[in-house]
C-alpha cells in the first residue's frame, strides 16, 4: 500500500485526576473496544475468553457502547459475519481462543488476505489435546503464519491500552491488516489489576477520523467482485496474486513503524502509566553479558529473577517481546549486539524443530547479526503452568553457564517434574 494518511501533532499531555478501575484482563480489554467505538462486535463464548465477550454484551446492553452485537452459532460464522460489516466500512471487533481459533480458521486467513482492518482478541490457552482449558501460546503461534499482527501483552494496563491502538494500527492506511492483541489466558484473562483509564474524548481525538474501508467499496449501487478466483499458470492471474502478496508483506514490514510511531503517539498524550515498549522491551541490558528473552505475561516474574540475580552481582539482561508478527528483527539485532549468551523461553512447542518458536525466530536474528551467540530453547508454563521467580533463577542460571559451554540440542523443558 503506498497511499499515506498526515498524522496530526499530538497534543502535550494535561494535567489531570487519573480515573483508576481494579480489573481483570478480559474486562480491561472489553473497555480498551469500548474506548475504540467499534461498530459491529461478533462473538462465540469460549473458555477464558468468556468473560470478555459477557462484558461487551452488557456494555452494548446498558448503553455503555453504541454497536450492534451478533451472537453467532460458531466461530466461523463470527468471522465471516465481521468480514461483511467490515467491506460495508464498519469497525470490527471479536475475541476466541483455542479450538474456537481453529473453528474459524478459513475466514481467518481471508481476512488478512482481503486486507480487513479487524481486531481480534485472542485470549490464549494451549492445545486441545492432551485435554487443557488452561493458559499457553499455543493456538496464537499456531497461526502465526496466516498474515495478522500479533501483539502480546504483558500486563492488564498493558492491554488495555494496546486494545484501543491496535484499531488504528489496523486501520492506518499504509498496514491495513488485521491484528491479534494475545493476553495470556488464566494469568492475565483472569488476574486482576489496578488501571487508568484513558478519557474518551481523548481517545477520540487519538482515533482521528474513521476510514475503514477507503480500498474497497462494497455497494449495492456500485458493483464489485470481492476476493475473486485469482492465479493458475496463464494471464494475469499469478501476477495478480503475486501483486496481493508482496502488499500484504509491504504492510507488514510497514507496521513495525507505525506500530513504534503510535506508541509514541499514545504515551505523549496519556502520560507515563500508559507507556510501553512497541517492539522489544530492554531490561537492564546496558551491560549485561548475557540475557533471557520473554513473551507475555511470565515477564513479571522474569524481571523480578533478573532484579534478584544482578543484586547478586551477576550480568544479567531480559528482552521482552512484545510484537512478534511482524517479528522486530532490526530492534532485536540491537538488543542482542553485545549478549554473549542468550536463554528463549517459550510458552508453546515448534513441533517441527523441537524448540519453542520464538526461540527458532530468534535463530534467524542471530544469523543475520553475523555473530555465533549460544543460544537455548526453554519450554515452559504449558497449559497453565506456573513460570515463578524460581522458575527464572533457573533460567538465568542455565543461561550463564552458556558463557563457558554450547547449547544443548534438547530444549530445556520447564515444569517437567512440578
Amino acid at each position: 500500500m503506498n497511499t499515506t494518511t498526515t498524522e496530526a501533532a499530538a497534543p502535550a499531555v494535561a494535567e489531570r485526576t487519573p480515573q483508576l478501575m481494579l480489573v481483570e484482563g478480559n474486562e480491561a480489554a472489553a473497555l480498551g473496544v469500548a474506548l475504540a467505538r467499534p461498530d459491529m462486535v461478533a462473538v462465540y463464548p469460549i473458555t477464558p475468553q468468556t468473560s470478555l465477550v459477557e462484558k461487551l454484551a452488557k456494555l452494548i446492553a446498558d448503553g455503555g457502547m453504541d454497536a450492534d452485537i451478533v451472537d453467532a452459532e460458531g466461530e466461523h460464522s463470527v468471522l465471516s459475519v465481521l468480514q461483511g460489516s467490515a467491506l460495508a466500512g464498519g469497525r470490527t471487533y471479536t475475541a476466541t481462543c483455542g479450538p474456537g481459533l481453529a473453528f474459524m480458521f478459513e475466514p481467518y486467513f481471508r481476512t488478512s488476505g482481503m486486507r480487513l482492518p479487524m481486531v481480534m482478541t485472542i485470549v490464549t490457552r494451549d492445545g486441545i489435546t492432551p485435554q487443557s482449558v488452561w493458559g499457553g501460546h499455543q493456538d496464537a503461534m499456531t497461526v502465526r503464519e496466516a498474515g495478522w499482527i500479533q501483539i502480546y501483552c504483558e500486563t492488564v494496563q498493558e492491554v488495555l491500552d494496546t486494545t484501543v491502538m491496535a484499531f488504528r494500527l489496523a486501520e492506518h492506511h499504509d498496514v491495513m491488516l488485521p491484528v491479534n492483541v494475545c493476553l495470556d489466558g488464566n494469568y492475565l484473562s483472569y488476574g486482576a489489576s489496578r488501571v487508568e483509564m484513558p478519557d474518551q474524548a481523548e481517545v477520540d481525538d487519538f482515533m482521528g477520523r474513521k476510514d475503514v474501508n477507503w480500498h474497497v467499496a462494497l455497494d449495492p449501487l456500485r458493483p464489485m467482485a470481492v476476493d475473486p478466483l485469482t492465479g493458475g499458470s496463464g494471464g494475469t492471474g499469478p501476477e495478480t496474486f503475486v501483486r496481493y502478496r508482496r502488499g500484504q508483506c509491504a504492510g507488514m514490514k510497514n507496521a513495525l513503524r507505525v506500530i513504534t510511531e503510535l506508541h509514541e503517539d499514545w504515551a505523549h498524550r496519556f502520560g507515563d502509566s500508559h507507556r510501553f515498549a512497541p517492539l522489544v522491551e530492554e531490561y537492564r541490558l546496558d551491560d549485561a553479558e548475557y540475557a533471557i528473552m520473554t513473551l507475555g505475561s511470565m515477564t513479571g516474574a522474569a524481571k523480578d529473577a533478573v532484579d534478584e540475580a544482578r543484586a547478586a552481582g551477576e550480568k544479567v539482561g531480559l528482552i521482552k517481546i512484545k510484537t512478534f508478527s511482524p517479528f522486530p528483527v532490526e530492534a532485536l539485532k540491537h538488543a542482542l549486539r553485545d549478549v554473549r549468551a542468550l536463554g528463549v523461553v517459550d510458552r508453546s512447542v515448534n513441533f517441527r524443530w523441537n524448540c519453542g518458536p520464538m526461540f527458532q525466530e530468534t535463530l534467524g536474528v542471530l544469523y543475520r547479526l553475523g555473530r555465533q551467540v549460544p543460544a537455548q530453547s526453554f519450554i515452559g508454563g504449558l497449559a497453565g503452568a506456573d513460570l515463578t521467580v524460581a522458575t527464572f533463577h533457573r533460567v538465568i542460571a542455565e543461561t550463564r553457564a552458556l558463557l563457558e559451554r554450547p547449547a544443548a540440542d534438547e530444549p530445556v523443558w520447564l515444569n517437567a517434574k512440578d
